[in-house]
């Protein structure tokens, strides 16, 4: 994958899938921008990274729209913007508050095409946006969380026909794979959740943030696919 001298932002690049896709793309010769919540994570990133190729880091409330619109006011366009804005929801729909299920929408759809409608205007030409949507999970123990995936896909498959043919709009969607978004569970609960999960995919193991992070860079570099939800779930929807 050669992205040399492609500017890339990646809102969420500070942990997990984001700060694995950071260091790939850095590999392919992106100059790579990363969005965070917290300074202080914002700066490890960097520090992280920093030997890899060309990063820079801002820390913001990517949710905020006044605070979206200053930044990409601040900065020149981008060739690509990921977005991994969103999070995890256990529970059905008996088990969560009407509350619960509402923020799990808001924090993955909304605040995805709030991103979207600002971010829009910020790509260079032939570039292209790509969110993060998920697999696995049922309505019946990940209510708010699918609700949000789905509308999510539904996004994609809108704006990919209305920022045609000029820029291209994606998703990738992993199933459960060990991020920052477990760091409440134990080591040990973490080895048995991915235990217990492998039993259901079909290739018996979980994802690596490895495998998971070059599904973006896959998208960012064939210019002929929009539109698209790439799943990268071991064949979780299998069975």
């Amino acid at each position: 994958m050669n992205l040399t001298q492609q500017r890339l932002l990646i809102i969420g690049g500070t942990s997990g899938f984001g700060k694995t896709v950071a260091a790939q793309a850095l590999a392919a010769g992106a100059v790579v921008q990363v969005i965070g919540h917290s300074s202080a994570h914002v700066n490890a990133t960097v520090k992280a990274l920093a030997g890899q190729g060309t990063i820079r880091g801002t820390a913001l409330d990517a949710q905020d729209v006044q605070q979206l619109t200053t930044f990409f006011a601040q900065n020149e366009k981008f060739d690509h913007i990921l977005s991994f804005l969103g999070g995890a929801m256990g529970g059905g729909f008996l088990d969560n508050t009407v509350a619960a299920i509402r923020q799990a929408v808001e924090d993955k759809f909304f605040a995805n095409l709030q991103l979207a409608q600002v971010a829009a205007k910020h790509l260079n030409q032939h570039g292209s946006l790509i969110m993060t949507s998920g697999a696995g999970g049922h309505p019946q123990d990940a209510s708010g969380a699918i609700i949000g995936n789905q509308a999510i896909n539904t996004m994609v498959a809108g704006l990919a026909v209305e920022m045609a043919p000029d820029f291209r709009v994606n998703a990738v969607a992993p199933t459960w794979t060990p991020t920052g978004l477990w760091r409440d569970l134990t080591a040990e609960q973490v080895q048995r959740q991915a235990a217990d999960f492998a039993q259901g995919v079909p290739l018996k193991r979980i994802a690596t943030k490895d495998e998971v992070a070059s599904a973006y860079l896959y998208l960012m570099g064939n210019e002929f696919v929009t539109g698209q939800v790439l799943h990268v779930d071991g064949g979780v929807d299998l069975t």
